[in-house]
């Protein structure tokens, strides 16, 4: 039976702390999963939900993007998922009646995890300016506001279009629609924050800003690399894909700088085997330090480079450039740097060397431990390296893995949702549309809450996410955000964004993906792009939330014809009645998607061209693969300094907070923790239990605090510590970013640890 939502606010900086557990998954997932499901759903709608999750003739996961095998299991989904779905489909409601009840200032006061467990959103609402509550109101009246203050507006450019990685490919092509023919390339998105280095580095050096593997290559793999990510929460489906592919005979290295209990073993709870030993995955364990990743794989380069017969010479030859350069730079790379750098030892580093010549197909995996840093992309780069050189790119069971995020945030930039958009796809949209495009770049996340700040943007566009709780320097972002006129959040759920408004401010209820969409020409359904390139249709089963909610397209639709009134060609409502005619007009504009509606009716979808893996063709400004030779970067601490990295708890699911605890670090009911090596909180005086501030130091000199945390003694790599975000995203300066991509490097903050006191 599903129960109420949560009254009061949890107590959360107050948690119990166990040894944590060397194995994921298994039998505690499996409760865990069914009881958040019941709580949120109630029994029957529970197996209503879950059975038609990650299905063919069912929806997409609203998780993660990690892919399906053609094969699917009844019970296609992960912990997570379930979590995710629970809270999607859930039988809580956020009436009128509740905002009435709750002023702008109580829900501010207010924690992320209590606001998302109060429910879904049933209508439109409205915070006049001046007014101290949201009052509901009509989409029509909704529409006119939006329209009223962007047409007002002094250029086009004063407005901001952001996208969550949920949106379905289909809003997402009608959104960056909207907003081009509006006059703006004005398009952040949640991409902005996680995998843009990986973008930025691909690009340039394969020439595509995606993964060049295949679920079928990592199951073919002699040996993975999985950098910079914990799969065992972030992506726990994934685990399947290491255990077949160690069946298989595959290797396995982590490199991280805290021991995962998803790489020590995992508990497959879809077999029985599974559920009582499980796999052990990990055949090394390289507990790097923080930021040192491209000092470890430039090194590693420099060893291949002197094993006699180990760099592929013919694959180098025909198609890559720049080796030479490359490989002088490679080869002045320094042990003792290296070691100083990684925090390893020499026999550790050697052990990795031995496996990566062993093995002929190499894979490497990485996530956000890698994309935050100030060096990403360099380092990403020097993977690229690592790859070439023995030809690791374009041949089965090799190549390229930067584990997405959200479900569909490879499909939105896909659809065009990027602002620094290509000439070629500007001239196709412009020709499918009859529109002039504008062709100046526009902002990223960073500069448009930079705009914000300064007054030169005024109104916020949110389709979906939790752009507030997302984003870097909570500060300053905050009091951005009041600086705009006008703040609108399509949404599901209530989160902090609609905490911190502008001086009008909407929220636009949308459908989820668990729920029915049906418009005037009939039942429909969306398209998702997975984190390898796969294009599937997605249906939801449920009676929606409420009769007032809207679908995404339909929202943009109504808003463009709004906003454009009848100076727009484009037909707008078609695309509201029929998104199968959506779908038309992405197949004449993005490539790949030729004759999309046919080869979408094909269960499981099809999958998007890649020439690199396909053809070994490397769109590049060369036309071949890039080696590349950047100066190795790695962060420096002064005494009686940690580093920070931000990262996720297993209850919580980027900003989205299922619960209090983390079960795979040993952590229950609690998130104001932070986690530091027993050996540093020794040196440093931080006593198990006690509890301190976080201070971040950065070269403005702005002191940027965090107050009461919990410090726990954890097996952390050396000179590093860990805490959860959103609620360390305060330490994050909002001008500490990756060169070239612009991420916020929320993985390498600079702490100091201050007041610390007993309980």
């Amino acid at each position: 039976m599903a129960t109420k939502p949560p009254t009061g606010d949890p107590v959360q900086d107050a948690p119990q702390v166990e040894p944590a557990p060397h194995a994921a998954a298994g039998l505690p997932a499996v409760a865990h999963s069914l009881r958040i499901a019941q709580q949120q759903m109630g029994v029957r709608r529970t197996a209503q939900t879950l059975l038609k999750v990650n299905q063919k003739n069912g929806f997409d996961c609203p998780g993660c993007a990690w892919p399906e095998g053609d094969k699917r299991h009844t019970a296609e989904f992960c912990e997570n998922g379930a979590k995710a779905v629970a809270e999607e489909a859930t039988l809580r409601r956020v009436t009128p009646g509740f905002f009435t009840a709750h002023p702008v200032a109580d829900l501010a006061e207010r924690s992320g995890y209590w606001l998302g467990q109060q429910g879904r959103i049933t209508h439109p609402v409205y915070l006049p300016e001046g007014a101290d509550r949201y009052e509901a109101v009509t989409w029509e009246r909704a529409f006119a506001i939006i329209a009223e203050e962007l047409t007002a507006l002094g250029s086009p450019d004063e407005a901001l279009f952001y996208t969550s990685g949920r949106t379905s490919n289909e809003a997402a092509f009608l959104l960056q629609l909207l907003a081009r023919e509006f006059g703006t390339n004005n398009l952040p998105d949640c991409s902005n924050m996680c995998h843009e280095s990986s973008g930025s580095a691909l690009t340039e050096t394969i020439g595509i800003g995606k993964g060049s593997v295949s679920l079928e290559d990592l199951h073919q793999a002699d040996l993975i690399i999985v950098a910079g990510q914990n799969p065992g929460t972030n992506h726990p489906r994934m685990l399947s894909a290491l255990e077949k592919a160690k069946t298989s005979g595959a290797k396995i290295i982590s490199v991280n700088p805290l021991p995962e209990a998803g790489m020590e073993r995992f508990k497959n709870p879809q077999t029985p085997q599974g559920m009582l030993k499980g796999t052990a995955l990990n055949d090394l364990f390289l507990q790097i330090r923080i930021g040192g990743d491209q000092a470890l794989f430039r090194l590693l380069n420099k060893l291949i480079l002197a094993a006699e017969g180990a760099v592929d010479t013919a694959f180098v030859a025909e198609h890559t450039h720049g080796y030479e350069e490359f490989a002088q730079a490679a080869e002045a790379a320094d042990w003792d740097e290296t070691l100083t750098a990684t925090g390893l030892t020499r026999a550790e580093i050697e052990q990795a060397l031995a496996l990566v010549l062993a093995s002929k197909r190499t894979i490497v995996c990485w996530a956000m431990g890698l994309t935050q840093h100030k060096h990403s992309v360099p380092t990403i780069r020097e993977i690229v390296n690592f790859l070439l050189l023995r030809g690791n790119i374009g041949r089965p069971g090799a190549g390229v893995c930067p584990v997405r995020g959200h479900s569909n945030v490879q499909g939105d930039r896909t659809m065009g949702i990027f602002e620094r958009p290509a000439p070629a796809f500007l001239d196709a949209l412009d020709k499918e549309f009859g529109i002039t495009s504008p062709r100046h770049h526009g902002l990223d996340v960073v500069r448009s809450i930079q705009a914000l700040r300064d007054g030169e943007a005024k109104v916020f566009f949110a389709m979906g996410g939790n752009f507030v709780a997302a984003t870097p320097d909570t500060a300053v972002t905050e009091a951005a955000m009041r600086r705009a006129r006008l703040t609108v959040h399509v949404s599901t759920k209530l989160n902090r964004s609609h905490a911190v408004t502008g001086t009008r401010a909407l929220i636009l209820p949308t459908l989820g993906r668990t729920d029915k969409d049906v418009q005037a020409g009939g039942k429909q359904f969306v398209t998702v792009e997975d984190s390898m390139g796969m294009v599937h249709a997605s249906r939801g089963n449920l009676t929606p939330a409420s009769p007032h909610l809207l679908s995404e397209p339909a929202i943009v639709a109504r808003l463009a014809r709004a906003v454009l009134g009848t100076g727009s060609r484009t037909d707008w409502e078609a695309f509201e009645r029929d998104y199968a005619t959506i779908r038309d007009r992405i197949s004449r504009v993005v490539p790949g998607f030729e004759d999309f509606n046919t080869r979408i009716a094909r269960p499981g979808g099809f999958t998007l061209p890649h020439a690199p893996r396909d053809e070994r063709r490397f769109p590049t400004a060369t036309g071949r693969a890039n080696f590349t030779a950047a100066p190795v970067e790695y962060p420096e601490l002064l005494h009686g300094r940690l580093l920070l990295q931000t990262l996720r708890s297993h209850d919580q699911y980027n900003t989205t907070i299922y619960g209090l605890d983390d079960r795979y670090r040993g952590i229950k009911g609690g998130r104001r923790i932070v986690m530091v090596n027993p050996e540093d909180a020794a040196a440093l005086g931080l006593t198990d239990g006690a509890y301190t501030d976080l201070v971040s130091e950065w070269k403005d000199g702005v002191e940027r605090r965090a107050d009461g945390f919990r410090i726990v003694h954890y097996p952390t790599a050396r000179g590093c510590a860990a805490a959860y975000y959103p609620e360390t995203n305060v330490l994050v300066p909002l001008d500490s970013t990756a060169d070239t991509s612009n991420t916020p490097a929320s993985k390498s903050v600079v702490i100091r640890f201050e007041n610390t006191r007993s309980v």
